[in-house]
């Protein structure tokens, strides 16, 4: 039988419980969990932080949550949702938790799209690009993956959220797509070198997919592929834009300055650091391996 406490008392227990299993932001994972089993305000806690928590089903649905939680397993994949450019999009292990430095991409893409323009996002996952750039920019969107359970996240997100006409495709990278002429080509690749993912934090390195993080040795093979092969699926003028790491700027832009790419440029994040390298393609259907 369950023993009677207040609401403050679950969460202090609940905080300390993560803070020992180490999690970076206990206090606020210990609340977000509660309002998620709860439906309880900030206002109506603070109000009511001593009243006796006498539901023992949410009390027990809860303290299973934290003990997850103390496991490293992402909050997000406890919940299944998180927010990404004011959508809510669905997530699970199947796919990468969308992250606030992928808006950059999507905000900088969004500014050089036209209404119509026809758009490919490649490595999708849970598909929070190519939505949000139908969504909010209303171009034509195809969404590819090599991942067959990432495309069903991908597309139960596309249908929850008012974007059924997105064309999906299950595809190694480019070899699938039969489409050309497009406006624009964006993704967020893997771009972490191999031998650093076992150095990353608990929740990316063992709940996280590895196909979404690993970018092979030095972390460039999918911009290799990209920089090579993107050119001959854009009209001429069309633009690519990348995801890329912090330090990885001056490498993507000397693989399309290689492969011919014209008005290469990085852009910066929120923190100042990069996180989008753009380039445009002026030839006419031919492959920058020329």
């Amino acid at each position: 039988m369950y023993e009677m406490i207040t609401y403050k008392e679950v969460l202090c227990r609940a905080e300390e419980q993560l803070a020992n299993a180490g999690v970076e932001e206990a206090a606020l994972d210990a609340w977000l969990l509660f309002s998620w089993v709860t439906g309880i305000s900030r206002a109506v806690y603070f109000m009511d932080s001593g009243r006796q928590w006498t539901s023992q089903e949410e009390q027990k649905r809860y303290e299973a949550l934290i003990r997850r939680r103390a496991k490293r397993i992402p909050l997000q994949y406890l919940t299944g949702v998180q927010q990404f450019m004011g959508l809510d999009f669905q997530v699970t292990p199947a796919v990468l938790i969308p992250r606030q430095d992928t808006e950059t991409l999507v905000e900088y893409a969004l500014q050089r799209l036209h209404p119509g323009d026809r758009v490919l996002d490649l490595c999708t996952g849970s598909g929070c690009i190519g939505i949000s750039l139908m969504k909010l920019g209303n171009a034509q969107v195809w969404c590819a993956d090599i991942s067959e359970e990432a495309l069903k996240v991908a597309k139960s997100n596309g249908q929850r959220l008012g974007c059924g006409e997105i064309k999906w495709i299950q595809s190694d990278l480019l070899e699938q797509i039969e489409e050309k002429e497009f406006d624009m080509i964006v993704s967020n690749p893997p771009y972490i070198a191999s031998g650093v993912i076992d150095g990353l934090m608990p929740e990316v390195r063992d709940h996280e997919p590895r196909l979404a993080l690993d970018g092979e040795a030095d972390g460039l093979a999918f911009y290799r592929h990209f920089a090579l092969e993107c050119g001959s699926f854009l009209k001429p003028g069309g633009r690519i834009c990348l995801e890329i790491g912090y330090d990885q700027g001056e490498a993507v832009s000397g693989l399309l300055t290689t492969a011919g790419w014209e008005q290469i440029s990085v852009h910066q994040d929120t923190a100042g650091q990069d996180r989008v390298v753009s380039a445009v393609w002026c030839k006419n259907g031919s492959n920058g391996a020329e």
